[in-house]
């Protein structure tokens, strides 16, 4: 498994890997040094590096490379350098070694497809790439890059990337068209979204202490990665239309590169007593801080790039049982309304927002009880954790059988 991302880093990659070591396979992670999302490499990991070498079973080989820190560049050497650094030590440190399959992580950057398709070149090995983050569209929607002809370079990059996989799994339905545009064949293209994970069907969760159980206050909490495409500035516009409801609390449990712009956008909005800021914290904690919502907030940037992701948060929030606020376009907005788990507005839209807050807050909680047992037979139907994880085993199998039959073309 080739991922710039994994534990302690907090992805859905490590479940993955924990379920394929589960299921008797043998993996090996090829990663870098642990400083997602805030930059820095974690505290606990300098500290102890050893400790951090095997993950249920999963032995994990880390190279180094630059922590993403602040800045675009910085950020685009924090790329460059993953991939130089697996491309060069990785052979290395896996010589000797045998792989059936080479999969791919891609939350972003695409580059880390680089490195596995040189692993896939030396173990002659079939490689599967999951796109969860569509480039170059993504670079365009969040500002990062404005250059058509730079964009145009990524672009040929994807192609190169796509058209050396056995196979690309996106994941969303609407990501398969984009797909397509870079990758010749399409028939190697397969739909494979995130899945519900079990830990948030817990029901018994004790509240966290970092929040006061308020009486007569309707929380609405946001939960992930605090970035550009989470479209911030309109969540903390609905806030201020909401500033003087007292009985309207905003619970925000997570981290990013704009973490300190809201903290800084709060205190200048005057909404530190709105709006709670509770930082990062490991997925297996996240029950405890849902048991405190009344509703569940996903959000992101009006963008037709966007409209094509169902964020992987929808799925986490449909198995909690607990009433989802949308405020996106396309894909997970549809997923919401076919659900029936909850209230969605147009992407940007802060007055929508804060109307559908106020509706839901104002339903009796028999209703909203109802909304949330929707949204987590929703997740059971659709985002079956033990369906998908079957799925996606019959793929691994299909692209070892593909290169096995390759290998006799020749």
């Amino acid at each position: 498994m080739v991922s710039q991302y994994f534990w302690p880093e907090n992805f859905r990659i490590n479940d993955l890997v924990q379920e394929w070591t589960r299921r008797g396979h043998a993996v090996t992670v090829l990663t870098g040094k642990p400083n997602y999302p805030s930059g820095r490499v974690f505290p606990e990991y300098e500290q102890n590096p050893d400790g951090f070498g095997t993950y249920h079973r999963a032995r994990i080989i880390r190279v180094p490379m630059l922590a993403r820190a602040q800045g675009s560049v910085r950020l685009l050497l924090n790329y460059i350098s993953y991939v130089i650094s697996a491309c060069a030590l990785g052979p290395w440190h896996l010589r000797g070694n045998a792989f059936d399959v080479v999969f791919v992580f891609e939350p972003s950057p695409v580059t880390v497809g680089i490195p596995a398709i040189v692993m896939g070149r030396l173990k002659r090995a079939p490689v599967v790439f999951w796109v969860l983050d569509l480039w170059p569209e993504t670079l365009s929607a969040i500002g990062v890059v404005r250059s058509r002809r730079v964009l145009g370079w990524v672009g040929r990059l994807v192609s190169f990337i796509y058209n050396r996989c056995t196979l690309v799994l996106g994941q969303s339905r609407g990501f398969q068209a984009s797909i397509s545009q870079y990758c010749r064949d399409s028939r190697k293209i397969r739909y494979f979204p995130s899945w519900s994970e079990d830990v948030f069907a817990q029901s018994d969760t004790a509240p966290a202490s970092e929040i006061t159980a308020d009486v007569g206050v309707f929380d609405v909490l946001f939960a992930g990665n605090i970035g550009e495409a989470q479209d911030l500035p309109a969540v903390l516009d609905a806030a201020t239309l909401l500033k003087d409801n007292p009985g309207i609390r905003w619970l925000i449990v997570g981290d990013g590169r704009k973490s300190e712009w809201l903290q800084d956008e709060v205190s200048r909005r005057g909404l530190a007593q709105q709006v709670k800021l509770l930082g990062r914290h490991p997925v297996e904690r996240m029950p405890s801080f849902y048991s405190h919502a009344d509703a569940l907030l996903v959000s992101l940037k009006k963008d037709p790039v966007f409209s094509l992701t169902i964020p992987g948060k929808v799925q986490s929030y449909l198995m909690s049982g607990i009433p989802i606020l949308g405020m996106l376009d396309g894909e997970g907005a549809d997923v919401i309304r076919r659900a029936q788990a909850g209230l969605v507005c147009g992407a940007g839209d802060a007055r929508g927002l804060a109307d559908a807050i106020l509706k839901l807050a104002a339903m009796d909680r028999s209703a909203r009880l109802a909304l949330g047992a929707n949204g987590r037979r929703f997740a059971k139907l659709e985002f079956d954790r033990e369906m998908l994880m079957d799925r996606l085993e019959q793929w691994l199998t299909e692209a070892v059988d593909i290169q096995q039959e390759r290998g006799r073309d020749r």
